[in-house]
């Protein structure tokens, strides 16, 4: 039996009732404010810039030519509609005509150049999304009609369209004078049907409905998203009816909630519990360019040392199923048969051997020219999801004859440790639709993430980074097909990613409330949806 209440516990409610103290009348939980919460504040909110603007909020506030739907479409959203050239290189956008931002600037083809152009002015640092690097042109031809011309026909363009950031839209009146909304913009002001009306450091972040949202308007009239940093205070709010809602990715550190507390609701009679389908991978990226994991057969015998199940169970608690593959298998191109590393420390032993790390007795570290077989593994310090999952893949290892050297660290440490190369294994995830694979492979091409580094050993990295360029510009679907085919089946086979678990967010939820989903993005949350039932 899991338990989360002791007295750290105990403490952690005490702090979350006098923060909730702190809040004023107006704020108190009714009838027409839903309550949500986040562990920091949203942000300035730049549509056109990341951390620390939250996605879930730009996502809230500012809106997309095109939207990404089930089934992997791609609907109509500021755009009602579009055309492509012959080429592939040009895309004419006819515009909502019924679609005014909240402080009442007109959201035409012109609005939506100026953002086009302001997302252009930093194309250095938006590097990691090809389609950035590949447009060519943006115009107004007429006050609803816009045309991006590309340099090369891009096939994820309508894909990369859909993201909550960078090529989003906020109101001309609200960016700086000379555009660069990259040095700040001088109010949070979209076409979404929320507006952000007041942040307190710390505390809260407060919504308001949209009035003259053009679409679905939501039901509640406010949100409050209530800072709340710990996952164990979040799910003590959740109880204590301080909170509506809990959504979001699980994790013990990491997540919205811990993964015992979530299987404590789906228990409690009061409360609704829903899990998504997966949304992205949990992955270890491994070096293939440093230290012992630059010889394959040590890569290789990992993956077979690993006890995946193991992990699902004890520290998923079956709420994430065990992943084979980089991607699952329903991502656009990687329903590829690749046959899965199974589970067998015999042959991960064999490997090992056979490579010449020798083991003098059972139980010791193996060797090989005088050296111990020991690995770094890095991982964010204050994250217990991840300090448990490295703890069990340690002791898994230990078994075969592997020494792992576990390096915790702050987040910024552990991000420019990916970049420089500087580990043996590091935690890393995929990014989801409708991210995956195009986005996700694109940035394999450049040290922004570990996968460029964990790639770099490779025999033939520079031949998977040309076939990555080639099937972004593709134009023949066989041919796609058939790039993505060489590049993924050679990641597997290489063994330069450990897939642990496909991720899966989770919701919990008063039941009084209805509406409460998922949206198609891994970071969007659907708050219009959500009303109370009568």
């Amino acid at each position: 039996m899991h338990t989360c209440f002791n007295f750290k516990v105990i403490a952690v409610a005490l702090v979350a009732t006098l923060f909730c103290s702190c809040i004023s009348p107006a704020m108190a939980n009714d009838d027409d404010t839903l309550v949500y919460s986040w562990g920091a504040n949203v942000g300035e909110l730049n549509p056109h810039m990341y951390s620390p603007n939250q996605m879930f909020a730009q996502a809230m506030v500012y809106e997309p030519l095109v939207k990404y739907g089930e089934g992997n479409l791609v609907m109509p959203w500021l755009a009602k509609a579009w055309t492509i050239s012959e080429d592939g290189k040009v895309y004419t956008f006819t515009l909502r005509e019924d679609v005014i931002f909240t402080d009442g600037t007109p959201c035409n083809a012109e609005a939506v150049k100026k953002n086009f152009e302001a997302v252009l002015l930093n194309r250095a640092r938006h590097k990691w999304l090809e389609l950035v690097a590949q447009i060519d042109k943006v115009e107004a031809l007429d006050e609803f009609t816009f045309r991006l011309t590309l340099k090369h026909a891009y096939y994820p363009t309508l894909q990369e369209l859909c993201l909550i950031r960078p090529l989003r839209f906020m109101s001309p009146a609200a960016m700086p004078e000379d555009g660069n909304t990259a040095k700040g913009i001088i109010q949070p002001v979209g076409t979404g049907p929320w507006k952000l009306m007041e942040t307190r450091k710390g505390e809260y972040d407060l919504f308001e409905r949209n009035d003259r949202y053009w679409g679905q308007k939501p039901a509640f009239s406010k949100l409050l998203v209530k800072v709340i940093s710990d996952p164990v205070a979040r799910a003590i709010a959740m109880e204590t009816d301080e909170i509506d809602l809990i959504h979001g990715t699980a994790g013990h550190g990491s997540g919205q909630i811990s993964f015992d507390a979530f299987e404590r609701f789906t228990k409690m009679p009061d409360y609704v519990t829903k899990i998504s389908p997966p949304l992205a991978s949990r992955i270890i990226a491994i070096n293939s360019n440093r230290g012992p994991t630059a010889e394959l057969p040590v890569r290789l015998a990992i993956e077979h040392a690993v006890n995946k199940a193991a992990l699902v169970k004890a520290i998923f608690y079956g709420v994430e199923e065990k992943a084979d593959t980089l991607y699952p298998a329903d991502t656009p191109y990687c329903d590829l048969g690749l046959t899965p590393f199974t589970y067998d420390p015999a042959l991960a032993e064999k490997l090992l051997a056979e490579a010449g790390w020798k083991q003098d007795a059972p139980g010791e570290i193996r060797t090989k020219n005088g050296k111990e077989l020991v690995i770094d593994f890095c991982f964010v310090g204050n994250d217990a999801q991840q300090k448990a999952v490295a703890e069990a893949i340690q002791g898994d290892l230990w078994k075969v004859g592997i020494r792992i050297h576990m390096i915790g660290e702050e987040p910024d440490s552990n991000i420019n440790r990916q970049k420089t190369g500087e580990f043996g294994m590091v935690f890393n995830e995929t990014w989801g639709a409708p991210y995956d694979p195009h986005s996700f492979c694109s940035s394999m091409r450049a040290p922004s993430h570990a996968d460029y580094q964990a790639q770099l050993g490779l025999p033939m990295k520079e031949k998977i980074d040309a076939k990555i360029s080639e099937v972004l510009l593709s134009t023949d679907e066989g041919q796609r097909r058939e790039l993505y085919r060489y590049i993924l089946t050679t990641l597997h086979e290489q063994a330069v990613y450990l897939p642990l678990t496909y991720i899966r967010g989770v919701i919990v939820h008063k039941k009084d409330l209805k509406g409460v989903k998922y949206g198609q993005l891994k970071a969007e949350i659907p708050f219009e949806l959500i009303e109370k039932k009568r």
